[in-house]
């Protein structure tokens, strides 16, 4: 099967790509996704995978970088943690109903790219992220798009 490629987006004020960056290892679990769908494509991220690092309401909006699938899906802990902002009452130990990965820092790009220059580019005009009222938190991206933002990264802004 070959590789896919992902994104994840973060609330710069919450958990940054620097905030990623300066984890011990770089790495970090991937918690309180409280989308169906999107915690399935959690379950589907495989290790070594690439993952754009998406800041989301932020001013602007855009991928700030690079980061891996370090560890495989498995149980989000917070889902049963009764103080988490993430408790799910409905989770049990058998049934966590929610899931993790852990993702690990590879690159923080030079250039911010912006939602606006993302729009610009022929090569992702069907990309999930800038379809119209596309909310998830963790989305697919195809090899062609993933091949187009890294080219974008290297260019001067």
């Amino acid at each position: 099967m070959a590789a896919q490629y992902w994104l994840v987006k973060s609330e710069p004020e919450s958990f940054s790509i620097a905030d990623l960056e300066r984890s011990p290892g770089k790495t970090t679990s991937w918690e309180g996704v409280r989308n169906y769908q999107a915690r399935n494509h959690l379950r589907a991220m495989r290790r070594g995978e690439g993952v754009l690092f998406y800041h989301s309401n932020a001013e602007p909006s855009g991928i700030a970088g690079l980061a891996e699938v370090a560890a495989e899906a498995y149980a989000d802990r917070t889902a049963l943690d009764r103080k988490s902002e993430y408790f799910d009452p409905k989770a049990t130990p058998m049934d966590p109903r929610w899931s993790v990965v852990d993702l690990k820092h590879k690159q923080t790009f030079p250039h911010f790219l912006s939602l606006d220059r993302l729009r610009t580019v022929p090569a992702l005009s069907r990309m999930e992220l800038l379809r119209k009222g596309s909310r998830l938190s963790v989305m697919p991206v195809t090899a062609s798009e993933w091949k187009a933002v890294l080219a974008l990264a290297k260019k001067k802004a």
